[in-house]
């Protein structure tokens, strides 16, 4: 059984800590210069530890994740990592569309986002949620370029 997120557990960094994501993120955003992209895994050492300490290996693209949630911490906001198989509840699902409970209920009734059920509770897979969300960008981006073009067209000083 997957587990659910639960999105009452993320708590934004206070002003302490968004200033050390920030200086944490600025140190570190140097080993993702286009120089060294090269390398499969960066080598870290743990703080205070001596020079002939082994480091640990962490694979690139994790080192990249990590900056950029120190740069999302050091913005203020919260942060947290969700797997991409991971199933959620209609309300965390639409609290991540940013839309009300019954409306995303109404998306998974047309069929626009898959979903199966556990029991009687709707679960959503991320990684549909994630599919549904890109589809609507796309069809705004489309309905604002027809727009922009239609504008154009009609010569409204656009």
């Amino acid at each position: 059984m997957a587990a659910t997120l639960d999105l009452d557990e993320v708590v934004p960094p206070n002003e302490a800590e968004a200033e050390a994501a920030a200086q944490a993120a600025r140190a570190l955003a140097r080993y993702l210069k286009p120089a060294r992209r090269r390398a499969r895994y960066v080598a870290l050492r743990p703080e205070g530890a001596p020079a002939e300490q082994e480091s640990i290996s962490v694979p690139r693209e994790a080192f990249e994740l990590f900056v950029k949630i120190l740069e999302q911490m050091a913005q203020g906001h919260a942060v947290t990592v969700v797997p991409i198989h991971a199933e959620l509840t209609t309300q965390e699902a639409a609290n991540l569309l940013n839309v009300s409970r019954p409306f995303l209920i109404g998306l998974l009734d047309q069929g626009k986002i898959p979903f199966h059920k556990v029991g009687t509770h709707r679960r959503i897979r991320f990684e549909e949620l994630l599919a549904y969300k890109r589809r609507e960008e796309q069809r705004q981006e489309q309905v604002l370029s027809e727009l922009a073009a239609e504008a154009q067209e009609l010569d409204l000083g656009y």
